[in-house]
């Protein structure tokens, strides 16, 4: 996925709602799509039916399960789920391999794109080594917070976010409470000190 641009020959509209499934685990892959409004979720369950978050594709992402499916003829190992509604193209995969060969501003957006992906891996595997469970859980609450502060998530969610147990996220969610940083309610978790988040998430113990 990568800028949106004009449709073309070969390449079809793409409109869906929240909450499509766009792919599954053994899906083939239909096409790439140009994102133009909107957000998909990729995420990967493990064989014990824990789900983590690998990354969300947004206008100018480029989806790495969708981009090595067709560079390599692979069947998808993740879910993409529609977070929101979405708006697009879609381009079957030999105008796809058409337009890499042909169209050098399209070959340079789509790699770079994927570079920036790389990147933002590289950012989740670190975190995922390194980061405790305060952090992790710190900097998943400001970056999902909406303009009022409030995160509409639920527990199972944000430990998908995290890479972690609903019991152990859960738990650290009550210290927070308890400390003054968070206000907690059915479905939804308040930032009540982004500030001390902020310190949280950057591995400060003050």
């Amino acid at each position: 996925m990568t800028h949106a641009t004009p449709p073309s020959s070969g390449a079809r509209p793409l409109a869906c709602p929240a909450g499509t499934v766009l792919f599954r685990p053994d899906d083939t892959c239909s096409g790439f799509v140009v994102l133009a409004e909107g957000c998909i979720r990729v995420s990967l369950t493990s064989p014990g039916g824990r789900e983590i978050v690998l990354y969300r594709v947004q206008p100018g992402d480029v989806c790495l399960q969708t981009f090595t499916c067709l560079a390599e003829g692979r069947v998808y190992s993740a879910e993409g789920v529609a977070e929101t509604e979405l708006k697009g193209e879609l381009i079957p995969p030999a105008e796809y391999e058409r337009r890499l060969a042909e169209d050098p501003d399209f070959r340079r957006r789509v790699f770079t794109a994927v570079a920036h992906r790389f990147a933002d891996f590289e950012h989740l595997v670190e975190s995922l080594a390194s980061a405790s469970i305060e952090v992790r859980l710190a900097e998943a609450l400001l970056a999902r917070a909406d303009a009022q502060d409030d995160v509409h998530l639920t527990h199972d969610a944000l430990a998908a976010e995290i890479g972690s147990a609903r019991e152990v996220v859960s738990r650290q969610l009550a210290r927070f409470e308890r400390a003054g940083l968070v206000g907690l309610s059915r479905g939804k978790v308040t930032l009540r000190a982004r500030a001390a988040l902020q310190r949280k998430a950057a591995g400060s113990v003050t």
